[in-house]
């Protein structure tokens, strides 16, 4: 609250300028300034003041149920200054004879009660300055001058030949504690949009279908235009479309106890999903006290998951498997276990609504740094509501799409017949044109938020876009974040992917393990067999002379005697590496 508003929060009680006018009345007791006398007799002053005094609490009381504490607390304190002002002053006028006070620069005593009066102010409105509440947004930080982070630089990547490929590198990370601290006490702006609700539809409408499910309803593409014009207030698709509560007869059904724990995670989520016992449970590593104990570490499985984790990971009544709350899923609502991934991955704030901040693992990756420390670095101190790794390789989306058609990632035909839809909305390859964004293909295995209504806007489109589509969330990323971009300047922190690989470590999938278990040792292959041994050497004789090797002393040539190194060529050195031999009958060939 600034000076100002204190201002008109006083003027309800009794401005400074009647106040002033009552100081400056005359003998009389008339104002020539008001339309009705004033009285100066000191016995009515004290009588007038408690009316007052009372009228203003009963008028407090009154409307205490209306107003915040806060902003009630400071009105109060407000009041209480201008009616001690003109309860003292009054008093000292009248003890004085009703005169007019006169100051003189030889008249200590009243240079001196001016001061302590306005020592007895500035006291009383730092103390207001206090209770002033904190900024509506998180508006940022900056580390220090001289912290060591501010200093980081990337190190070259190391020079060996021998491993090629994506790695991870340092990250200046702050201590656990101070990260802590560092927490921001109120959410961050979002830019335009402020409230966000959400469609349901139960029985479906199916007009005008263009791709969807039953699970993510079937907007049109008319509705699908209209999602993208961003307002101050609006209504979207955003799964669970069919009932009344996420997870609540809707698809991705869980439990009621489950559905309940995860309402009372207020802070901090992280959240991973294994679907078809296809990855082993990872747990996470070098997890502080505190973080075990604040945030909600929630994987979510299927059925089939359940009874693997039930005979080889001790899953029992407990719910928990090391530091993960285990939470079994019912009724999926798609055949694609990728696409059933994308649920807990991209709407995490409409299964954990009272959550702030929330850390997607895929199934497959070890966490090996404190959430804290990860959302201290890449959004609280970039300023940011959502941040993904960037792809190490890949920076356009169509050749993010051939990748994903060689590899069989989907189907090509589908593939394709979402690039070209994009085309004509006007994707254009990647270019230098759109910097500041330096990519257009994530790393989609981490996601790391804000649960603030753009961020909450951004993952709702971008999840109708795979349940429009195909499962392949790094195509859509960026025709979701452009649409949006254009319409508020919000965009998406995507840091380097060897900074992700630093805070968490890649496993391989369960059956991959499986195979590299079972799979038969590797000797190495032995040695050819011969069909008749060497000849022996011939004997050494003793007693036999010295062969002469100088060129002086015979210009025969003997058959079967050792290869002689050829004289050297005229313009080459005696030393060099290079040798030739002599056959007999033949010309020199190269013995290499």
């Amino acid at each position: 609250m600034t000076g100002g508003s204190l201002g008109i929060r006083s003027s309800s009680y009794g401005s400074l300028d009647k106040q002033l006018q009552q100081q400056q009345h005359n003998g009389n007791g008339v104002l020539s300034s008001t339309p009705f006398p004033m009285q100066t007799n000191g016995r009515t002053k004290p009588a007038k003041m408690f009316k007052e005094k009372e009228s203003l609490f009963h008028w407090i009381f009154k409307f205490a149920g209306r107003k915040k504490v806060g902003m009630l607390f400071l009105g109060v304190i407000s009041a209480a200054v201008f009616v001690w002002v003109l309860y003292v002053g009054k008093g000292e006028d009248a003890q004085e004879g009703g005169r007019p006070p006169t100051i003189s620069l030889s008249d200590t005593s009243s240079l001196s009660r001016i001061e302590n009066k306005t020592s007895f102010f500035l006291g009383i409105f730092s103390n207001i300055s206090l209770l002033h509440p904190p900024p509506a947004y998180f508006l940022g930080y900056t580390l220090p001058p001289g912290h060591p982070c501010n200093s980081f630089t990337l190190p070259p990547p190391p020079a060996d030949k021998k491993r090629t490929g994506p790695r991870p590198c340092p990250v200046c990370y702050l201590p656990v504690e101070e990260a802590i601290a560092l927490m921001p006490k109120v959410p961050s702006f979002s830019p335009v949009i402020k409230n966000l609700t959400y469609i349901q539809e139960d029985p479906l409408s199916r007009e005008g279908e263009f791709g969807g499910s039953d699970f993510g309803g079937y907007p049109t593409l008319k509705q699908r235009s209209v999602s993208y014009d961003i307002r101050e207030s609006m209504r979207v698709h955003c799964g669970f479309v069919q009932g009344k509560r996420p997870g609540q007869n809707t698809g991705f059904d869980m439990d009621k106890i489950d559905l309940d724990a995860m309402e009372q995670c207020h802070g901090v989520v992280v959240a991973s999903a294994i679907f078809g016992a296809f990855d082993d449970i990872q747990q996470p590593r070098n997890i502080s006290e505190y973080s075990k104990n604040t945030i909600c570490f929630f994987m979510f499985v299927d059925e089939e998951t359940e009874a693997y984790l039930k005979n080889n990971s001790g899953l029992n009544d407990s719910r928990k498997v090391g530091i993960w709350r285990i939470v079994v899923v019912h009724n999926l609502p798609y055949t694609d276990g990728r696409r059933n991934g994308k649920v807990p991955k991209l709407l995490s704030h409409r299964m954990f609504p009272n959550a702030r901040f929330s850390l997607w693992i895929d199934g497959k990756l070890e966490l090996v740094v404190d959430p804290y420390q990860i959302l201290e670095r890449f959004l609280w101190r970039e300023n940011a509501t959502f941040a993904i790794s960037r792809h190490y390789r890949r920076f356009d989306v169509f050749i993010e799409a051939e990748a994903n058609k060689a590899a069989g990632k989907y189907e090509n035909a589908s593939i394709d017949f979402q690039v070209e839809f994009y085309k004509k909305e006007g994707l254009t390859p990647y270019s230098e044109a759109k910097f500041p964004i330096i990519s257009d293909v994530p790393e989609g295995c981490v996601v790391i938020r804000e649960h603030v209504p753009i961020s909450n806007l951004f993952t709702c489109l971008w999840f109708n876009e795979v349940d429009r589509f195909t499962s392949r969330d790094q195509i859509s990323f960026s025709t979701v974040r452009d649409k949006i971009h254009e319409k508020t300047n919000w965009t998406v922190n995507m840091f380097l992917d060897c900074q992700r690989r630093n805070f968490v470590v890649q496993k391989y999938h369960r059956d991959v393990l499986e195979q590299m278990a079972h799979r038969p040792p590797v000797y190495p292959p032995s040695p050819p067999l011969l069909l008749a041994p060497p000849p022996p050497p011939p004997p050494l004789l003793v007693d036999e002379p010295p062969l002469q090797t100088t060129l002086d002393t015979s210009t025969e040539k003997v058959i079967g005697a050792p290869v002689r190194r050829a004289p050297a060529r005229r313009g080459r050195r005696s030393g060099s590496s290079r040798h030739r031999k002599v056959v007999a009958g033949g010309k020199e060939t190269d013995a290499s």
